[in-house]
Protein backbone atom coordinates (compact mmCIF):
# COMPACT_ATOMS: atom_id res chain seq x y z
CA UNK A 1 0.00 0.00 0.00
CA UNK A 2 1.22 3.91 -0.70
CA UNK A 3 2.84 5.31 1.91
CA UNK A 4 0.08 7.63 4.09
CA UNK A 5 1.97 10.61 5.56
CA UNK A 6 0.10 12.38 8.87
CA UNK A 7 0.04 16.08 9.80
CA UNK A 8 0.36 14.80 13.38
CA UNK A 9 3.73 13.02 12.47
CA UNK A 10 4.95 16.04 10.56
CA UNK A 11 3.90 19.39 10.94
CA UNK A 12 5.61 19.20 14.86
CA UNK A 13 2.29 20.98 16.57
CA UNK A 14 1.96 23.85 13.25
CA UNK A 15 -0.47 24.22 10.99
CA UNK A 16 1.61 24.05 8.22
CA UNK A 17 4.65 22.98 6.86
CA UNK A 18 6.97 23.84 4.28
CA UNK A 19 10.12 21.80 2.70
CA UNK A 20 11.93 22.87 -0.26
CA UNK A 21 13.96 19.75 -2.42
CA UNK A 22 15.99 19.10 -5.36
CA UNK A 23 14.83 15.45 -6.56
CA UNK A 24 17.19 13.25 -8.50
CA UNK A 25 15.31 10.29 -8.14
CA UNK A 26 11.87 8.68 -7.80
CA UNK A 27 9.44 9.69 -5.20
CA UNK A 28 7.52 6.80 -4.46
CA UNK A 29 3.67 7.08 -4.35
CA UNK A 30 1.85 8.70 -1.49
CA UNK A 31 -1.18 9.89 0.17
CA UNK A 32 -1.56 12.85 2.77
CA UNK A 33 -4.38 13.35 5.47
CA UNK A 34 -3.89 16.92 4.94
CA UNK A 35 -3.86 19.66 1.73
CA UNK A 36 -0.56 19.74 -0.06
CA UNK A 37 0.38 22.68 -2.61
CA UNK A 38 3.40 21.64 -4.61
CA UNK A 39 5.24 24.26 -6.67
CA UNK A 40 7.62 23.17 -9.48
CA UNK A 41 10.70 25.19 -10.08
CA UNK A 42 13.72 24.13 -12.69
CA UNK A 43 14.11 21.07 -13.52
CA UNK A 44 12.70 17.52 -15.36
CA UNK A 45 10.50 14.77 -14.01
CA UNK A 46 6.65 13.65 -14.69
CA UNK A 47 4.04 13.79 -12.38
CA UNK A 48 1.77 10.91 -11.57
CA UNK A 49 -2.02 10.67 -9.78
CA UNK A 50 -4.77 8.47 -10.46
CA UNK A 51 -5.49 10.58 -13.30
CA UNK A 52 -2.58 9.76 -15.17
CA UNK A 53 0.83 10.91 -15.84
CA UNK A 54 2.36 13.75 -16.84
CA UNK A 55 5.36 16.00 -17.74
CA UNK A 56 6.02 18.49 -15.35
CA UNK A 57 7.02 22.36 -15.92
CA UNK A 58 8.57 24.76 -14.51
CA UNK A 59 6.22 27.42 -13.11
CA UNK A 60 3.31 24.96 -12.49
CA UNK A 61 1.65 24.79 -9.02
CA UNK A 62 -0.31 21.08 -7.82
CA UNK A 63 -3.11 20.89 -5.22
CA UNK A 64 -3.60 18.15 -3.65
CA UNK A 65 -7.05 17.10 -1.52
CA UNK A 66 -6.73 15.07 1.52
CA UNK A 67 -6.48 11.27 0.10
CA UNK A 68 -5.31 12.22 -3.27
CA UNK A 69 -2.40 10.22 -4.28
CA UNK A 70 0.75 10.91 -6.38
CA UNK A 71 4.66 9.58 -7.42
CA UNK A 72 6.96 11.25 -8.95
CA UNK A 73 9.37 9.64 -11.50
CA UNK A 74 12.33 10.52 -14.27
CA UNK A 75 13.34 13.65 -11.91
CA UNK A 76 16.84 15.17 -12.71
CA UNK A 77 17.50 18.05 -10.47
CA UNK A 78 13.52 18.91 -10.16
CA UNK A 79 12.58 21.86 -7.59
CA UNK A 80 9.70 21.22 -5.64
CA UNK A 81 8.59 23.05 -3.20
CA UNK A 82 6.04 21.54 -0.33
CA UNK A 83 3.35 24.11 1.53
CA UNK A 84 1.06 21.81 3.49
CA UNK A 85 -1.56 22.86 5.55
CA UNK A 86 -3.80 21.07 8.20
CA UNK A 87 -7.47 20.27 7.67
CA UNK A 88 -8.22 20.76 11.11
CA UNK A 89 -6.41 24.22 10.84
CA UNK A 90 -8.40 25.10 7.62
CA UNK A 91 -11.75 24.35 9.61
CA UNK A 92 -10.51 26.14 12.71
CA UNK A 93 -7.67 29.24 12.53
CA UNK A 94 -7.40 29.03 8.96
CA UNK A 95 -11.57 28.69 8.38
CA UNK A 96 -11.55 32.26 7.15
CA UNK A 97 -9.56 31.71 4.00
CA UNK A 98 -12.79 29.90 2.33
CA UNK A 99 -14.04 33.34 2.39
CA UNK A 100 -11.49 34.96 0.51
CA UNK A 101 -12.14 34.02 -3.47
CA UNK A 102 -9.06 33.04 -4.67
CA UNK A 103 -7.75 31.55 -1.84
CA UNK A 104 -11.18 29.22 -1.75
CA UNK A 105 -11.26 28.36 -5.54
CA UNK A 106 -7.20 27.53 -4.93
CA UNK A 107 -7.81 24.95 -2.10
CA UNK A 108 -11.16 24.04 -2.47
CA UNK A 109 -13.23 24.88 -5.37
CA UNK A 110 -10.99 23.88 -8.26
CA UNK A 111 -9.93 20.47 -6.62
CA UNK A 112 -13.11 18.99 -6.01
CA UNK A 113 -14.80 19.82 -9.47
CA UNK A 114 -15.54 17.31 -11.33
CA UNK A 115 -12.66 15.34 -13.24
CA UNK A 116 -9.83 16.75 -10.77
CA UNK A 117 -10.28 13.89 -8.38
CA UNK A 118 -8.68 15.73 -5.68
CA UNK A 119 -5.94 17.10 -7.95
CA UNK A 120 -5.50 20.54 -9.28
CA UNK A 121 -3.04 21.88 -11.53
CA UNK A 122 -2.87 25.69 -12.45
CA UNK A 123 0.47 28.11 -14.06
CA UNK A 124 1.60 30.56 -12.46
CA UNK A 125 4.62 31.13 -14.64
CA UNK A 126 8.38 30.40 -13.54
CA UNK A 127 8.79 34.10 -11.95
CA UNK A 128 5.85 33.57 -9.38
CA UNK A 129 7.23 30.16 -8.94
CA UNK A 130 9.83 30.97 -7.57
CA UNK A 131 8.56 34.17 -5.55
CA UNK A 132 6.83 31.49 -3.94
CA UNK A 133 9.79 28.91 -3.75
CA UNK A 134 11.36 31.22 -1.86
CA UNK A 135 8.24 32.45 0.52
CA UNK A 136 7.62 28.80 1.28
CA UNK A 137 11.54 28.48 2.54
CA UNK A 138 10.11 30.62 5.44
CA UNK A 139 7.66 29.07 6.38
CA UNK A 140 9.51 27.33 9.25
CA UNK A 141 11.19 30.27 10.31
CA UNK A 142 8.58 31.86 11.75
CA UNK A 143 8.15 30.37 15.33
CA UNK A 144 5.45 29.51 16.72
CA UNK A 145 3.45 32.44 16.94
CA UNK A 146 0.03 32.43 15.09
CA UNK A 147 -0.16 35.82 13.57
CA UNK A 148 3.30 35.26 12.09
CA UNK A 149 1.82 31.47 10.80
CA UNK A 150 -0.82 33.07 9.26
CA UNK A 151 0.81 35.75 7.65
CA UNK A 152 3.42 34.00 6.12
CA UNK A 153 0.79 31.30 4.34
CA UNK A 154 -1.35 34.08 3.20
CA UNK A 155 1.89 35.95 1.67
CA UNK A 156 2.13 32.01 0.01
CA UNK A 157 -1.06 31.54 -1.10
CA UNK A 158 -1.51 35.24 -2.58
CA UNK A 159 1.40 35.13 -4.82
CA UNK A 160 0.19 31.89 -6.54
CA UNK A 161 -3.36 32.93 -6.55
CA UNK A 162 -2.30 36.14 -8.16
CA UNK A 163 -0.06 35.00 -10.40
CA UNK A 164 -2.36 32.26 -11.40
CA UNK A 165 -5.66 34.60 -12.12
CA UNK A 166 -2.68 36.94 -14.16
CA UNK A 167 -1.81 34.21 -16.34
CA UNK A 168 -5.54 33.17 -17.13
CA UNK A 169 -6.38 36.65 -18.62
CA UNK A 170 -3.55 36.51 -20.23
CA UNK A 171 -4.21 33.81 -22.03
CA UNK A 172 -7.61 34.14 -22.36
CA UNK A 173 -6.46 37.50 -23.94
CA UNK A 174 -4.85 35.42 -26.41
CA UNK A 175 -7.89 33.25 -27.37
CA UNK A 176 -9.55 36.35 -28.12
CA UNK A 177 -7.29 37.74 -30.65
CA UNK A 178 -7.32 34.05 -32.09
CA UNK A 179 -10.87 34.30 -32.50
CA UNK A 180 -11.19 30.89 -30.27
CA UNK A 181 -14.05 31.17 -27.79
CA UNK A 182 -13.85 29.29 -24.71
CA UNK A 183 -15.59 30.38 -20.99
CA UNK A 184 -13.03 31.08 -18.38
CA UNK A 185 -15.18 27.89 -16.21
CA UNK A 186 -14.81 25.65 -18.85
CA UNK A 187 -10.96 25.81 -20.52
CA UNK A 188 -9.60 26.79 -16.55
CA UNK A 189 -11.30 25.29 -14.00
CA UNK A 190 -13.59 28.08 -12.63
CA UNK A 191 -16.21 28.13 -10.95
CA UNK A 192 -16.90 31.05 -9.92
CA UNK A 193 -18.21 32.41 -6.54
CA UNK A 194 -19.67 34.80 -4.31
CA UNK A 195 -17.48 37.56 -3.05
CA UNK A 196 -17.95 35.85 0.50
CA UNK A 197 -19.64 32.86 1.62
CA UNK A 198 -22.72 32.92 3.52
CA UNK A 199 -22.65 32.02 7.20
CA UNK A 200 -25.28 29.16 6.35
CA UNK A 201 -23.04 27.81 3.49
CA UNK A 202 -20.23 27.71 6.06
CA UNK A 203 -22.55 26.28 8.83
CA UNK A 204 -23.46 23.55 6.11
CA UNK A 205 -19.95 22.55 5.33
CA UNK A 206 -18.73 22.01 8.98
CA UNK A 207 -21.89 19.78 9.51
CA UNK A 208 -20.70 18.11 6.51
CA UNK A 209 -17.26 18.02 7.13
CA UNK A 210 -17.58 16.92 10.59
CA UNK A 211 -20.14 13.74 9.90
CA UNK A 212 -19.50 12.83 6.22
CA UNK A 213 -21.10 9.28 6.67
CA UNK A 214 -23.98 10.89 8.13
CA UNK A 215 -27.31 10.63 6.01
CA UNK A 216 -27.73 14.05 5.18
CA UNK A 217 -30.72 15.24 3.03
CA UNK A 218 -31.27 18.92 2.15
CA UNK A 219 -34.41 19.80 4.36
CA UNK A 220 -32.50 18.79 7.16
CA UNK A 221 -29.65 21.08 6.39
CA UNK A 222 -31.81 23.41 5.43
CA UNK A 223 -33.74 23.21 8.68
CA UNK A 224 -30.73 23.57 10.59
CA UNK A 225 -29.62 27.03 9.22
CA UNK A 226 -33.80 27.90 8.78
CA UNK A 227 -33.55 28.99 5.38
CA UNK A 228 -35.61 27.66 2.54
CA UNK A 229 -34.07 24.12 0.49
CA UNK A 230 -34.18 26.06 -3.00
CA UNK A 231 -32.85 28.96 -1.46
CA UNK A 232 -30.08 27.20 0.66
CA UNK A 233 -29.25 25.17 -2.98
CA UNK A 234 -28.61 28.32 -4.93
CA UNK A 235 -26.36 29.74 -2.00
CA UNK A 236 -24.35 26.62 -1.98
CA UNK A 237 -23.72 26.49 -6.02
CA UNK A 238 -22.62 30.19 -5.95
CA UNK A 239 -20.23 29.86 -3.27
CA UNK A 240 -19.41 26.65 -3.25
CA UNK A 241 -19.87 25.48 -7.14
CA UNK A 242 -22.33 22.52 -6.31
CA UNK A 243 -25.12 21.74 -4.68
CA UNK A 244 -25.12 20.66 -0.87
CA UNK A 245 -25.53 16.87 -1.70
CA UNK A 246 -22.90 16.83 -4.53
CA UNK A 247 -20.70 18.63 -2.14
CA UNK A 248 -21.20 15.87 0.53
CA UNK A 249 -20.50 13.06 -2.28
CA UNK A 250 -16.96 15.01 -2.99
CA UNK A 251 -16.16 14.75 0.74
CA UNK A 252 -17.17 10.99 1.32
CA UNK A 253 -15.22 10.18 -2.26
CA UNK A 254 -12.09 12.25 -0.43
CA UNK A 255 -12.19 9.84 2.81
CA UNK A 256 -12.73 6.93 0.44
CA UNK A 257 -9.97 7.65 -1.39
CA UNK A 258 -7.83 8.06 1.94
CA UNK A 259 -8.84 4.80 2.87
CA UNK A 260 -8.56 2.83 -0.14
CA UNK A 261 -5.03 3.76 -0.64
CA UNK A 262 -4.16 3.61 3.63
CA UNK A 263 -6.20 0.90 4.82
CA UNK A 264 -6.45 -3.41 3.86
CA UNK A 265 -10.53 -2.40 4.51
CA UNK A 266 -12.45 -4.58 1.35
CA UNK A 267 -14.27 -2.34 -0.89
CA UNK A 268 -17.48 -2.74 0.18
CA UNK A 269 -16.14 -1.94 3.62
CA UNK A 270 -14.77 1.37 2.80
CA UNK A 271 -18.23 2.75 0.96
CA UNK A 272 -19.95 1.67 4.27
CA UNK A 273 -17.67 3.56 6.26
CA UNK A 274 -18.32 6.77 3.97
CA UNK A 275 -21.61 6.30 4.26
CA UNK A 276 -22.51 4.70 0.64
CA UNK A 277 -23.26 0.89 2.19
CA UNK A 278 -24.24 -0.21 -1.00
CA UNK A 279 -21.23 -1.76 -2.85
CA UNK A 280 -22.87 -1.38 -6.24
CA UNK A 281 -23.79 2.39 -5.43
CA UNK A 282 -20.60 3.34 -4.13
CA UNK A 283 -18.33 2.13 -6.93
CA UNK A 284 -20.55 3.74 -9.45
CA UNK A 285 -20.82 7.26 -7.24
CA UNK A 286 -16.83 6.83 -6.52
CA UNK A 287 -16.00 6.24 -10.07
CA UNK A 288 -17.92 9.13 -11.02
CA UNK A 289 -15.83 11.63 -9.29
CA UNK A 290 -12.56 10.19 -8.88
CA UNK A 291 -12.64 8.34 -12.80
CA UNK A 292 -11.70 4.70 -11.43
CA UNK A 293 -13.94 2.30 -8.96
CA UNK A 294 -12.62 1.63 -5.50
CA UNK A 295 -11.12 -1.57 -6.55
CA UNK A 296 -8.96 0.16 -9.79
CA UNK A 297 -8.12 3.44 -7.94
CA UNK A 298 -6.62 0.94 -5.17
CA UNK A 299 -4.59 -0.90 -7.76
CA UNK A 300 -3.31 2.17 -9.61
CA UNK A 301 -2.23 3.55 -6.13
CA UNK A 302 -0.18 0.39 -5.39
CA UNK A 303 1.48 -0.53 -8.56
CA UNK A 304 2.53 3.22 -8.47
CA UNK A 305 4.38 2.50 -5.11
CA UNK A 306 6.09 -0.83 -5.74
CA UNK A 307 6.47 -1.13 -9.75
CA UNK A 308 8.84 1.84 -10.64
CA UNK A 309 11.82 1.14 -11.15
CA UNK A 310 14.83 3.95 -9.98
CA UNK A 311 16.07 6.39 -12.06
CA UNK A 312 19.67 7.22 -11.26
CA UNK A 313 20.74 8.00 -7.52
CA UNK A 314 18.56 8.53 -5.24
CA UNK A 315 19.53 11.73 -4.32
CA UNK A 316 17.74 14.77 -2.64
CA UNK A 317 19.31 17.79 -1.28
CA UNK A 318 17.41 20.94 0.13
CA UNK A 319 18.10 24.00 2.29
CA UNK A 320 19.60 22.78 5.54
CA UNK A 321 17.36 24.60 7.46
CA UNK A 322 14.70 21.88 6.50
CA UNK A 323 16.10 18.33 7.17
CA UNK A 324 14.66 15.02 5.78
CA UNK A 325 12.78 13.29 7.75
CA UNK A 326 11.29 10.07 7.16
CA UNK A 327 7.69 11.36 6.80
CA UNK A 328 8.61 13.87 4.18
CA UNK A 329 6.39 14.55 1.68
CA UNK A 330 9.15 14.22 -0.83
CA UNK A 331 11.31 12.00 0.66
CA UNK A 332 13.23 9.72 -2.21
CA UNK A 333 11.41 6.21 -3.19
CA UNK A 334 13.53 3.77 -0.96
CA UNK A 335 14.97 1.16 -3.19
CA UNK A 336 12.61 -1.63 -1.55
CA UNK A 337 9.89 0.14 -2.55
CA UNK A 338 10.45 0.11 -6.05
CA UNK A 339 11.62 -3.17 -6.50
CA UNK A 340 15.11 -2.48 -6.82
Amino acid sequence: MPETLHEHALFDGRPVFGGIHELSADVAAHTHDFVEIAVVGPGRGRHLTSRGERRLRHGEVIVLRPGAWHAFTGCVELTVANCCISTQALRAEFAALRDIPMFRRLLWTDPVAAGAHGVHVASVGPAAASEAIVAITDLNLTGRTPGRILGRLVTVLGILADARDAHERRSRSGERGSGQSRSAGSAYGSTGGEAFVHPAVADCIARIEAEPARAWRLDELAKAVSLDPAYLGRLFRRSVGLSPLDFLARVRAEHAAALLTRTQLPVARVGSTVGWPDPTYFARRFRTLSGLTPSEYRRRSVESSVGSPAHGPHRNTRDDRHPVGSGDPLRPADPADLGG
